[in-house]
Formats: structure tokens, sequence, C-alpha cells
């Protein structure tokens, strides 16, 4: 099983930014992480963050093009706006989960909307970094849910 992991703008900056909101740890710490849960799940993942939308987007139609079975992604402030990430998940049909940091719902109010969430299978926020790691058990076990012939959950 392989999964994308895309990550947006500013969280190649996580250790230094905000960090009475995003914490300590850097961004090479939640690789780390990501690549040992990754490991021990036994499935390959591939990292990748980019500050600029088309690359983005570009990623998400990579995942299709290489086959990969699932998307974790974290748009980060695109979350709120990008309607042309929103329409890539949508183009690729792979199942996705949104994750973030932080609680968008408890932050500002331009936050608290997400326009990318309606295109994935679901969204963790909240848990930090322990977030990605939710986002691997889950769509791990959605996807092995999927009724291939209607990408509906099924219920056995």
């Amino acid at each position: 099983m392989k999964i994308l992991v895309i990550n947006g703008p500013n969280l190649d900056k996580l250790g230094i930014r905000e960090r009475h909101i995003y914490g300590e740890e850097s961004y090479k710490e939640l690789i780390n992480l990501i690549n040992k849960k990754a490991e021990e799940m036994g499935i390959e993942v591939d990292i990748v963050q980019s500050n600029i939308e088309g690359e983005i987007i570009n990623n998400i139609h990579r995942a299709y093009d290489e086959g990969f079975d699932g998307i974790i992604i974290n748009p980060a402030a695109y979350t709120h706006y990008s309607i042309a990430i929103y329409d890539a998940l949508k183009a690729v049909n792979i199942s996705a989960v949104e994750v973030h940091i932080s609680n968008i719902y408890r932050r500002e109010e331009y936050r608290k909307k997400s326009v990318t969430a309606p295109a994935c299978i679901g969204q963790i926020c909240g848990f930090g970094f322990y977030g990605y790691i939710m986002a691997l058990e889950a769509i791990v076990k959605i996807i092995g849910k999927l009724d291939s012939s209607n990408h509906s959950i099924s219920m056995q």
C-alpha cells in the first residue's frame, strides 16, 4: 500500500512558527514520526511539502498517475479557500484524509471553514503531530474496506 502525504504552506517552518499553536517539534521530526509509523505498519509513504498551490495540485495528480492508494493532506492555509485543491482531490478519486495540527474550529473565524474537507473521506484536527498517525491508521483501515466497484465503504 502506498500513501502520499502532502503538506502545505509554512509547515516546513514547524518548530519555529507560532510554537504556542504548532508546538516545538520541527518538520524533520514530523517526517521521522510518519516514516517510523509507516514502517511499523508495513506501508510505503512519500512525504512532500510545498508552499505553492500548483505544486500541491501536481502532487495530487501524481498520486493518481503513480497509483497511490491514498492521500493524507494538510493543505494548511489553502484549506480555507482553495477550490483548486478541492477539485484536484475530487478529480483523482483517491481516498484522502485531511489533517491539521491545530484545531481549526477553535481558531480565528476565517479558519473554521474548510473547502477541501468535503473532497476527503474525513478530517482530523487538533491532535498535533499525532493527527498524522491517526490519519495513517484510519486511511489504511478504510482503504482495506473499500469496495473497488463503487468506492463505498463495505459493511462486512
